[in-house]
């Protein structure tokens, strides 16, 4: 199943998907561009990987971590379907990252490997945009690069991890304007999906609606003020995103 969150008359509604619309609780059908969108979970606590596909690593000249490479993120990064991101005016390259995100189920700790995917209680898309010249580390980005307000587009589906056979076996793909210009597969993840749990439950206790972000494979080129981008993965969702400038941004926000 496809669950997700709307706004709609003042009210936040749980919605369910349905031939391709947005089924209301009281089991109306509406289309999907007729909404306002929020993420499909309220994020708590928010792992993101970076350089976890080895293509991506290759693309910035990187050798392959040996361990995950983790940072956090805070909530007001996270924005929803259909909404907006702000290109700073002082950027001079803005990229997207298609990830699957992986939204934690039950209390997790400690948890073997061969277990892990038990405490998923689905996945759903995110695009995590980072800003080049602002980026000190590529192994830890700092604060200004990933935890921007609204810099972090999410859902608009968590589907239910029972529905996802495998979740390493899911090909992603971003569009802008309409092109192509990402494509890959989660095959293609150093640290693989189960992995990344069990490393982190072996940190630190894992709790319902923790959410992690497994990277972004290689394909990223600069979006500009009105570009429209769609990150898409099989069998999760597509997720629809406007890049505005400073101007715009903030007045639609504030």
């Amino acid at each position: 199943m496809k669950r997700g969150r709307i706004l709609l008359n003042g009210a936040i509604l749980a919605v369910t998907e349905k031939d391709g619309q947005v089924q209301l609780p009281d089991g109306r059908l509406v289309a999907e561009d007729a909404v306002t969108w929020l993420p499909p979970v309220t994020p708590r606590t928010c792992f993101a990987l970076g350089l976890n596909y080895a293509d991506h690593a290759r693309e910035l000249a990187f050798k392959a971590p040996e361990s995950p490479l983790v940072f956090l993120k805070g909530a007001n990064a996270f924005t929803a379907h259909r909404c907006v991101s702000r290109r700073p005016a002082d950027a001079t390259y803005m990229h997207y990252e298609c990830e699957l995100a992986v939204v934690i189920g039950q209390t997790t700790k400690d948890v073997p490997e061969a277990e892990a995917l038990s405490y998923v209680a689905g996945y759903t898309v995110a695009n995590d945009y980072a800003i080049r010249d602002y980026l000190e580390n590529y192994y830890r980005p700092n604060l200004r690069v990933k935890n921007r307000d609204g810099c972090t587009p999410l859902g608009p589906w968590l589907v239910d991890a029972a529905d996802v056979a495998d979740p390493q076996a899911l090909s992603l793909r971003t569009r802008v304007n309409g092109k192509v210009t990402q494509e890959g597969t989660t095959k293609d993840m150093i640290f693989p999906v189960a992995t990344l749990i069990a490393y982190l439950s072996g940190l630190m206790t894992l709790e319902p609606g923790d959410v992690i972000l497994t990277g972004t494979p290689e394909g990223l080129v600069d979006v500009t003020h009105g570009d429209e981008v769609v990150c898409e993965i099989e069998g999760i969702c597509s997720l629809t995103n406007t890049i505005v400038d400073d101007e715009t941004y903030f007045s639609l926000t504030r």
